[in-house]
């Protein structure tokens, strides 16, 4: 089974995300955490699951009701390791710009 690390910048996301929700529907905020924790489980077992976006980089797409999320992850399969990059919800235009993904 794959390792499945959250980096600093994906951390931030999920808080950033959270904190939106919060101020509308805090109950939705704490459901919303879940699930997208939740979902990286996947990966452990599946981590190619996700579609290609770049030379090495994935996206797992997370559904919540009529829209949802999305995970970028980079894949090492030699370590056999995810390292979860970003999130973002699938309206917003791309992933925050970053001196750094990593």
């Amino acid at each position: 089974m794959a390792e499945v690390i959250v980096s600093e910048n994906a951390d931030a996301d999920l808080g950033r995300l959270v904190e939106f929700l919060t101020g509308q529907e805090p109950v939705a905020a704490l459901a919303t955490y879940d699930l997208l924790l939740g979902a990286l489980e996947v990966l452990r077992t599946y981590p190619s699951i996700g579609r290609p976006v770049d030379d090495d980089l994935r996206e797992l797409v997370i559904s919540r009701g009529e829209t949802g999320y999305l995970a970028l992850y980079a894949y090492d399969v030699r370590m056999d390791r995810v390292l979860i990059l970003a999130f973002r919800h699938q309206r917003e235009a791309g992933y925050l710009e970053r001196d750094s993904i990593e």
